[in-house]
């Protein structure tokens, strides 16, 4: 049975930054497996496809303390505007790089990309063991370790399990730790646009009776659409020819990028938060999706799941000798309580607020909108958070 330090479960965004930044702090004194059931650098892998995301500036500041940045920006658009509108109504605010002053507002990075970068490094690094395709098919824990029995019939064994294998995570499920849901009754609808005018790093997130409409910038000038929607609006998006369904998104957006001119693949999954109140068990800790999968509003889930990564990375780097040992994994849990819990309400107050149509409502979004924007400092709160200013 070989044994390692840490075993993670998943080797996606999550497990991969995790095995990378728990390999920079220990400077190799750390035996590291990753065990993933699908592989890492193909355009197949479900944590590793066609979306993009966004990395806030706390997020980069982490990736560049591990000593990831470098490869992640060669395939990275800066973010250097956000324009924040409500669809038909005056209450818009805007937040530019230059008013903070910080290079840029965050990053936009295509999974994929990504994906084959970190499979590139984990190749390379002498302390870390891609088990894959892989997965766990039996768990048992003991006093100072966990003992693993993978689908491929090996055996391994580590002092700490980290569960990074998504929202429905069969570690945890495993464990039995507790998920609670709240179903927004959403669907976001992903596609990769081009539009008419140039993005010049603009990003716009316009919300709309139907739900918010996020653009983010890309490469070669596409934008990364998420547009949410009422489940049985969204199953109509998605059925429409490319022509009618250009026509229904510009209808939404509106003219600001002129006419939306293309669109890519369409893809869709269903808007549920799913979050764990407990993310560590004996010998076992949880990160990423596994912990809490967000709404998309506002761009926070992956930046709140690195600094869960980071979080944990710290816990391991005071105490090398025995990184599953409990002291570490209560000093994770207590650290991770207060971001976790702020960003979940953050999020979710922001759907409710924002997917009401009601007239009360409205108007009162739109005056916060516009008070924003005249009064600086009221918006330095979600500033913060979204630009990953925040206690880990």
């Amino acid at each position: 049975m070989k044994h390692y330090d840490v075993i993670i479960s998943g080797g996606a965004m999550a497990g991969a930054t995790l095995a990378l930044a728990l390999d920079k702090q220990a400077q190799g004194a750390l035996s590291i497996a990753i065990v993933e059931a699908y592989q890492t650098d193909h355009e197949q892998h479900p944590g590793f496809d066609a979306r993009a995301i966004a990395l806030s500036h706390g997020t980069v500041d982490i990736l560049k303390r591990f000593d990831l940045w470098k490869d992640v920006s060669s395939v990275a658009t800066a973010i250097e505007q956000i324009h924040v509108s409500d669809r038909g109504h005056a209450g818009m605010t805007e937040i530019a790089h230059s008013d903070i002053p910080v290079p840029a507002l965050g990053y936009v990075v295509e999974l994929a990309d990504v994906g084959r970068l970190y499979h590139q490094r984990i190749q390379s690094s002498q302390n870390i063991e891609l088990l894959c395709p892989d997965s766990i098919a039996q768990l048992n824990r003991f006093s100072d370790r966990v003992e693993l029995k993978l689908t491929s019939q090996k055996e391994i064994s580590g002092q700490l399990l980290v569960a990074a294998d998504g929202a429905f995570s069969p570690i945890c499920d495993a464990v039995k730790l507790q998920q609670n849901q709240v179903d927004f009754e959403q669907v976001a609808v992903i596609a990769n646009v081009v539009c008419q005018q140039a993005h010049q790093g603009r990003a716009f997130e316009r919300f709309t009776e139907s739900g918010p409409v996020a653009l983010l910038p890309m490469s070669e000038n596409r934008m990364s659409l998420v547009w949410c929607l009422p489940p049985a609006e969204a199953d109509k998006v998605l059925q429409m020819d490319d022509k009618a369904f250009l026509s229904r998104l510009q209808e939404a957006f509106g003219w600001r990028l002129g006419a939306i001119s293309a669109t890519g693949e369409r893809s869709s999954y269903p808007l549920i938060l799913r979050y764990r109140p407990q993310i560590i068990s004996h010998r076992l800790a949880v990160v990423g999706n596994a912990a809490q999968a967000l709404h998309p509003i506002a761009g926070q889930g992956f930046n709140l799941g690195i600094r869960d990564v980071a979080s944990l990375v710290d816990e391991i780097g005071l105490q090398l000798a025995d990184p599953g040992d409990y002291s570490v994994l209560s000093r994770y849990q207590a650290r991770r309580t207060d971001d976790r819990e702020t960003t979940i309400g953050l999020t979710s107050g922001l759907v409710r607020l924002f997917s009401n149509d009601w007239w009360p409502t409205r108007l009162g979004r739109n005056v916060g909108l516009f008070c924003a924007d005249a009064l600086p400092p009221l918006k330095q709160p979600l500033l913060n958070r979204t630009l990953g200013l925040v206690e880990r």
